[in-house]
């Protein structure tokens, strides 16, 4: 009898290095796993990426207490920077995620042609819901029309129901990441259904509500985390407990960078639900996600902006104003030409 989701993981895996990697034959594929990552994921990938000619090389390693540079102590630094810096491309399923940590900035800035995509965390369920059966063509000219909308933007401005209410401004210069889910160039890439940018740090201010996840370091909320910031520093976090232990969390690191806003993301991943996974939270469809800590050279355009870690948190049903015209409404996309892709996605 074949196991759970077997032939649609085998589906989401052939897509993965086929289609979003475009593996070539005598490609060398590394695959990081830890030992929180789901064994049926990283088995299947390898698979399908010999079965289109590459060559696969699995990598487990015990899993870091951390993430980013906080992961550092507890990995094989040099012997991974080496292996991965004779790949040509590198999928990451482990759990703690090695981006933002030594080996992956050295690797990205020494191997100019390696094609690197974050997928922490994958499970089985999660890769069929949110690659297997996601149209990926479509949800691309809805991400582009989206991108094309924000780019243009100077002033944009976003609530939600759970209390949140801020406003920022564009930094023209600045590049603003669409996550399609394609790692077929050179460079760092995303699970597809995300859009993310760093606006004009100085120009955060309001209210930011997390009311869906925050990873790390406390996962699913129960209880909303409110955060009052000021030209993109957090000034207040007020919320019960696990407020509580994520103001502990950040103050820990004894770095003022850690109390910095670094990106805002559009969740748009027709498949993608609340889970406690970040990289499946930060694509629900209609939220929004602010990153902490650590900025990556992906979002400054330039050199990143380092700090001692990350952390992403989940902002439910927002609505978005782009220069005065609504484009989200609760999570629900309004913006009449968008709203007809969505449709085609299964959103309405």
């Amino acid at each position: 009898m074949p196991q759970y989701y077997e032939y649609e993981l085998a589906k989401a895996a052939h897509k993965l290095a086929s289609e979003m990697f475009k593996l070539k034959p005598g490609e060398t594929f590394v695959i990081t796993a830890d030992t929180e990552s789901d064994p049926r994921v990283v088995e299947a990938t390898a698979g399908a990426a010999f079965a289109v000619g590459a060559k696969p090389m699995v990598i487990w390693t015990a899993s870091p207490l951390g993430v980013g540079k906080a992961a550092d102590p507890m990995l094989p630094v040099e012997a991974l920077t080496a292996a991965l810096n004779n790949a040509d491309a590198w999928v990451e399923f482990n759990n703690e995620w090695l981006l933002y940590s030594t080996p992956y900035e050295r690797v990205m800035k020494e191997n100019k042609k390696i094609r690197h995509m974050c997928l922490v965390g994958m499970n089985v369920d999660m890769m069929v819901r949110v690659i297997a059966r996601v149209d990926l063509p479509t949800l691309g000219k809805f991400q582009d029309k989206l991108v094309e909308m924000t780019k243009a933007a100077k002033h944009i401005k976003m609530t939600t129901p759970a209390g949140g209410n801020v406003e920022f401004d564009n930094d023209p210069k600045r590049p603003v990441i669409c996550e399609v889910g394609y790692a077929d160039t050179p460079g760092s890439h995303m699970l597809g259904g995300q859009i993310g940018w760093s606006p004009i740090f100085k120009s955060i201010n309001g209210t930011i509500v997390f009311d869906g996840s925050v990873v790390p370091p406390v996962g699913l909320l129960k209880n909303p985390i409110k955060l009052h910031v000021k030209e993109g520093v957090i000034q207040k976090i007020e919320g019960g407990e696990e407020a509580i232990t994520f103001e502990a969390w950040l103050k820990s690191f004894k770095d003022p960078l850690m109390m910095r806003m670094a990106h805002v993301c559009y969740g748009v991943n027709p498949g993608a639900k609340l889970t406690g996974n970040i990289v499946e939270d930060e694509r629900v469809w209609g939220c929004t996600e602010w990153g902490i800590g650590y900025v990556g050279q992906m979002l400054t355009g330039g050199e990143p902006i380092p700090a001692p870690s990350h952390t992403d948190g989940i902002c439910l049903n927002t609505s978005v104003w782009l220069d005065g015209k609504q484009v989200f409404d609760k999570g629900r996309v309004v913006e009449p030409e968008l709203a007809k892709l969505a449709k085609k996605l299964g959103k309405v």
